[in-house]
This record gives C-alpha cells, structure tokens and sequence, in this order.
C-alpha cells in the first residue's frame, strides 16, 4: 500500500518545467485550486459517451470498446501534459489527434480529442507552429469527416469552431504567462543590480572611511609611541585622540551598515514600478531616507512585494502609490491604489503579511471601500539607535576603568 501512495505521490507531483508548475502554480493562493484544474477541465469529454446515445442499430454496441481504450490512452496523454516536462507536450497532442482521428469512424463523439489537441497545442508550440498545427489538424479531420466517412458537416462545424476558440484562447494565455515569467525574471533582475549597486556604494564608502581612518590613527600611534619617554603628557593626549577618531569610525561604519539595509526596500519599490506599469497601472512613490533594524526593513520589503502583487492581479486599478515617512520614532508605510476596492478575503498571501509584521510589532491596517480602491497602512516603532546605546556603554565602561 505505502508503495502505491508513493508511485501515485510521483505521477501526480508536478515536474519543474510542466504546465501545471509553471502555470497553475504561480503563487501560493492558486495552489490548492490549480490540483483541481485538470480533472475539471476533463469534463469536456462527457461528448465521447453523450453522442453515441442518438445513434440506432448496432452502431450503438460497436462504439463503446473503441471509446474505452482510446479514452485510457488520452488521459494518460492528457495528465503528461499537466505533470510532465513541457517539452513533451507536443507529442502528447500529436497523440491526442491521432485518437480523434482514430475513434471518429467508431464514434463521432471522437471530434473531442481533436478539440483538445487544439486546446493544448498553444501550450505546446510557439505562436507559429500552433496556428499551423491547429488549421493543418482541422484541415485533415474535415477531409476524413467529409470524404472518407461522408458524415453531415453540420456537426463538423460545430468541431472547428470550437477547436479554433478554445486553441486561440488558450494560445492567448500562454503568450501572457510567459510574458508573466519574463516580467518576473526583470523583477530579479531590478533586486539584484539594486544590490550590487548597494553593495559597491557601501564599498566605496568604507574604503574612504576606513582609509583616511586607519591612516590617521597609525599616525598618532606613531607620534604617541616616540613621545612615549619624552612626554608622557603629550603621549596619552595623542592615545586619546586615537580612541575618539576609532569611536567615531565605528559610528560611521554602522551608519554605512544600516544604508545596506535601506536598500530591500528601494528594491522592491522599483520591482513594483516595473510590474504595475508593464500592466498599464501608474505607479508613484515617495521615500524617506529611514535607517532600520534589518528584521523591520525585511517585513516591509516583504509588504510592499505582496501589496503590489494583489493590486496587480485583483484591484482594477490605474493608479497606485506608496510612501515611507517617520512620524514620533515612527516609520509608516502606506500603499494605496484607485481600484475596486470592497471585501478583503482573507488568503495566504494576507495571512503571510499579518505574520510577519506582528513578529516584528508592527500594525496593520486596511481601508478598502467598494469603488474607490484600498488604502494598506503599516506603522513600526523604531528601537533607540543601536550606536548611540553602544557607544553610551563603552564611554561608561571606559569611565569606569
């Protein structure tokens, strides 16, 4: 038994590169829908036995073998297109013709495995290779309809317009998902040069500090050591003035430090200008050059990301802004768009936000009133400075030595 539950846990485990994966998978809200999509989408397949009914004499009984071996062969066909690499899909639409082709003189009702080898031959090929699949496919049923088994061509119509709509719908949805998938790829792209353009900043600024810095205190270590026996006065004045320039080295390298934090944020904020507007939403924004614990800078990249996501996939909207400001110790991040607006439902994706922002005490607010968009607000206390309270300490302790 475990065996089987394991061969079964493989067929139905999606491949990296299948449709289902790359597709019905795309975020983790569609998840537990998109198992569904397949068997839902079998329900087309009720023709094959539907037709049959209305056909008299021995046909009726010289119908059901054929169908019944062929129906085993499609759906085996038909879930290699959703499980497996995508790279075999083509084969298995090939598949799906020759059955039609095969059962129709048998039973009529075969003009639906041409109709889905249309469907899915957009997913298949690119858009050139799926139009001529699709009108040479047709082409061919029609002659075997028309000439070889002399049927009515009224039923055959109703074969390639349905063929033609469903295969050019979903060639549509293809091109858009992958047009999704290359968005997404830009969206990686924007985070990455964002941070290694943060990262080169940094660099550049710790080279300068530390170089002037370190020179300057070999300096005076020098002078301090060879006015050692001479002047002791001058010697611990010169040590003196070594420790304040290394205390204040050490506050702008945890200044610099807390830039590179800064920059999840920048790049989420240019990551959603780039999707809102490739989707025709105009997307305006206004930072406040804030420094923060890495723990909140992630939760609010993090918020931002899944915000513009929802007002990309669900709000309808043509305008959207967010902010960042400081307000008593304070840092608030508001998004807001001009879309539908109405009910939230609660979802992964919300839950996930909620989650992460009270981990760091943060609050969160929605306002989103049918038709006139939604407005998301999230306000963080900032602890005290973390280099003042050091530095407080080491003074103290110095003090006390």
């Amino acid at each position: 038994m475990s065996v089987s539950s394991a061969t079964l846990r493989k067929i139905f485990t999606p491949a990296d590169n299948s449709l289902l994966k790359q597709y019905a998978l795309r975020t983790s809200g569609e998840k537990n829908a998109s198992h569904w999509l397949p068997a839902l989408m079998l329900s087309w397949t009720f023709w094959l036995f539907f037709v049959p009914m209305f056909q008299t004499g021995d046909y009726f009984r010289s119908w059901m073998w054929p169908t019944l071996v062929t129906y085993a062969v499609f759906l085996w066909l038909y879930f290699r297109i959703y499980y497996r690499d995508r790279s075999q899909a083509i084969w298995c639409v090939i598949g799906m013709a020759v059955l039609g082709f095969a059962v129709t003189p048998f039973n009529p009702g075969g003009q639906s495995y041409v109709i889905y080898a249309c469907a899915y031959w957009g997913f298949a090929t690119r858009l050139r290779g799926a139009v001529v699949g699709m009108v040479l496919l047709l082409a061919l049923y029609s002659f075997e309809w028309l000439i070889v088994l002399r049927f009515e061509w009224v039923y055959l119509v109703n074969a390639i317009c349905v063929g033609l709509a469903v295969g050019f719908m979903n060639l549509n949805l293809a091109r858009k998902y992958q047009r999704e998938a290359e968005l997404w790829l830009s969206h990686e792209e924007v985070r990455r040069l964002a941070s290694t353009a943060e990262r080169e900043r940094i660099g550049r600024d710790l080279h300068d500090l530390l170089g002037h810095t370190l020179s300057l205190i070999t300096l005076k270590s020098e002078l301090a050591n060879k006015l050692f026996d001479r002047d002791p006065g001058a010697a611990k004045r010169e040590m003196v003035e070594v420790e304040r320039v290394a205390r204040d080295a050490l506050a702008q390298v945890r200044r610099a430090v807390t830039g590179i934090r800064a920059a999840g944020i920048a790049a989420e904020i240019a990551s959603a200008k780039l999707l809102l507007e490739s989707n025709a939403v105009t997307f305006d924004y206004a930072l406040t050059d804030v420094g923060m614990p890495v723990e909140i800078e992630t939760a609010l990249a993090m918020t931002v990301r899944e915000a513009v996501t929802n007002i990309q996939r669900h709000a309808y909207a043509t305008r959207a802004r967010a902010t960042l400001e400081t307000a008593q110790n304070k840092v608030v991040l508001r998004i807001e768009d001009n879309g539908r607006g109405g009910a939230i439902v609660p979802g992964n994706g919300l839950t996930g936000m909620r989650e992460r922002l009270a981990a760091v005490g943060a609050q969160l607010g929605i306002d989103s009133q049918r038709g006139q968009g939604t407005r998301l607000t999230v306000t963080v206390a900032l602890p005290q400075a973390e280099p003042l309270a050091i530095v407080a300490r080491e003074k103290t302790a110095h003090s006390a030595a």
